[in-house]
């Protein structure tokens, strides 16, 4: 037992005893002894009971036991006299001043951790908020697409629905018009007879059937025909060299034995085989050889002209298409030919006679062969003008035209003049191919802009090395749009295909629909942001400062100072030494502006 344990007072035995009961005892009262020693001995235990009972830390900072020994500093004052009792004031002031002060700065470390750690989310909180701002962004743009589509289906619909006519009918007046019911009569039974003959041209779905039948059937009786041409064709070329060889053998004195020579010649005839160009030389052989010669070739041309002479005088105008179709080494079927029937007309009803011969022509044209480039504009323009679509499909599609720039003009200007959507598309179509065949790249690149192909047409321009920039201002005078001259002055992909400057003053200086189409693009640059206007100018080499200056004359004479201001400002503001752009020659225009 320790030497306090053995001088404590029974009382505070008592109190300790009690504690470790668990019990609530009063704190000992300091006693007011006048000894020091008892003094200090109740201090301690006043101490280390109120250390047990508030059960405070033995190590570390802790408020309960500074506020225990604040007391008992204040009991210590207290006793002091008055003389210590001053300077222990001042002491326990300071402490808790400084106390106190340490507790405000503890209390503000707090307030600075907490808000460095707001702080700290605050980036996690924006980044949430930004991934959020674009999910709605991408969300309104996919609603504005779908807005756009519904709004070009209300506009068809509307469209069609404009388009649709009512059947006309009588008002109360007119009906009790005799005459006019009379007319109304006439009229009624003419518009029958047109829809009675136009059914008459069109099938049942049964008969569609059976000729798809019929045709599949011939195609296959066809290829089985061709199959077996070839076949003949093979043993007429192994017959061919196996004469050939025994009329040489024959010619040289029978030299070599018979039989020796009959087993060389099978064995290579055995490995022959028949190219396309031999099948090609076969059949004009055997044409050829059925076809007079000599004295009775004359004689066979002759009575063949008289033949087709007659039968034109006659007006048997589709007889006559034919002889002159089949006639031998295409003596008929030329330019001359066609003129004969392009002068005449038929009886009421029937086709022209051009048409039968063109239809004629086609019909018996050898597979591989075309017609001639002025037979094949006269019969297109012929089939164009009578509405025969499938004909001229059939000839385009089997490749029986020649390919010429006057034929893609006879399909450019049919399709300008037709009323038909469809019809129009497809003629501009086929006249693109045909410009593309005949290498006249500068109208097929104006066909593709005629159908709204104005990327691919702008690629064919960038890709023929041989069309000049006169050439790409003849497609944009001839079909002018606003995308085709986005593009045409576009700098995106590198160098521009025509200068900014340069079209805009062409342009503005004709007509008035190309005047507004220069004028578009001058808007759709200001649209795109501030500056854009003024850095296309300062960045167009290709353009003089003088370009420029027409052009504002010319937008303030249409009352557009907007655009004048700009284009003014752009030319004004720079010095002539700053560059506005990556490419050294976009300076050109700046460094002589102000000399």
């Amino acid at each position: 037992m320790s030497t306090s344990a053995k001088i404590m007072p029974a009382s505070a035995r008592k109190s300790h005893t009690a504690l470790r009961k668990g019990e609530r005892v009063l704190t000992p009262e300091i006693l007011e002894d006048e000894r020091e020693e008892k003094f200090l001995k109740s201090l301690h235990d006043f101490i280390e009971h109120e250390r047990r009972y508030l059960l405070c830390p033995v190590e570390g900072p802790s408020e309960l036991r500074y506020v225990l020994y604040r007391s008992v500093f204040n009991k210590v004052i207290a006793r002091s006299s008055s003389s210590y009792k001053r300077v222990l004031l001042s002491i326990k002031t300071e402490y808790d001043d400084i106390v106190r002060a340490i507790g405000m700065k503890q209390e503000e470390i707090r307030d600075a951790q907490q808000t460095l750690k707001a702080s700290s989310l605050k980036p996690l909180s924006i980044e949430t908020c930004l991934s959020r701002a674009a999910s709605l962004r991408e969300r309104v743009s996919v609603l504005h697409e779908e807005n756009a589509k519904l709004q070009q289906e209300i506009e068809r619909q509307k469209l069609l629905r404009e388009q649709s006519t009512w059947i006309p009918g009588l008002t109360v007046a007119e009906s009790v018009d005799p005459e006019l019911l009379d007319k109304h009569l006439e009229r009624l039974r003419c518009q029958r007879a047109a829809l009675l003959d136009e059914k008459s041209g069109c099938v049942s779905v049964e008969v569609k059937i059976r000729l798809n039948a019929e045709r599949r059937a011939k195609e296959q009786r066809r290829d089985q025909m061709e199959a077996a041409n070839r076949r003949l064709k093979l043993l007429y070329k192994r017959l061919r060299s196996l004469y050939e060889r025994l009329c040489s053998w024959r010619e040289a004195g029978q030299s070599a034995p018979l039989e020796e020579l009959l087993t060389s010649v099978l064995e290579e005839v055995a490995h022959t085989a028949v190219t396309e160009d031999d099948l090609v030389s076969i059949d004009t052989e055997l044409l050829e050889s059925e076809e007079p010669t000599g004295v009775d070739e004359a004689e066979y041309l002759t009575d063949y002209l008289d033949r087709f002479v007659e039968l034109f005088e006659s007006a048997m105008y589709k007889d006559a298409a034919r002889h002159a179709a089949h006639s031998p080494h295409g003596l008929l079927r030329n330019l001359p030919t066609v003129h004969m029937f392009k002068a005449v007309h038929g009886p009421p009803g029937s086709p022209p006679p051009l048409l039968l011969l063109f239809h004629s022509l086609l019909m018996t044209l050898p597979g591989g062969h075309r017609l001639p480039q002025a037979v094949s504009c006269e019969g297109v323009q012929c089939a164009l003008e009578q509405g025969d679509w499938s004909l001229l499909t059939h000839a385009l599609h089997f490749h029986k035209l020649s390919y010429s720039e006057g034929l893609g003009d006879v399909l450019t200007e049919h399709a300008q003049t037709n009323v038909s959507v469809y019809h129009t598309d497809m003629l501009l179509a086929m006249a693109t191919v045909n410009y593309q065949a005949c290498g006249a790249h500068m109208k097929a690149a104006l066909s593709m802009c005629r159908r709204g192909l104005t990327l691919s047409s702008v690629e064919l321009m960038r890709s023929c090395e041989e069309l000049t920039p006169e050439d790409y201002m003849w497609v944009l005078c001839h079909s002018p749009s606003l995308s085709l001259l986005q593009r045409l002055t576009s700098a995106e992909s590198g160098a521009s295909m025509l200068p900014l400057g340069v079209v805009c003053a062409a342009l503005l200086s004709s007509e008035p629909q190309l005047q507004e189409c220069a004028l578009q693009l001058l808007d759709s640059l200001v649209r795109k942001g501030q500056g854009v206007l003024e850095a296309s100018i300062l960045a167009d080499s290709g353009s003089a400062v003088d370009d420029w200056n027409e052009i504002a004359e010319v937008c303030s004479s249409l009352k557009r100072a907007d655009l004048t201001h700009r284009i003014m400002c752009a030319l004004l503001s720079q010095s002539g030494t700053e560059l506005l752009c990556s490419d050294p020659e976009g300076a050109l225009l700046t460094q002589h502006i102000f000399m």
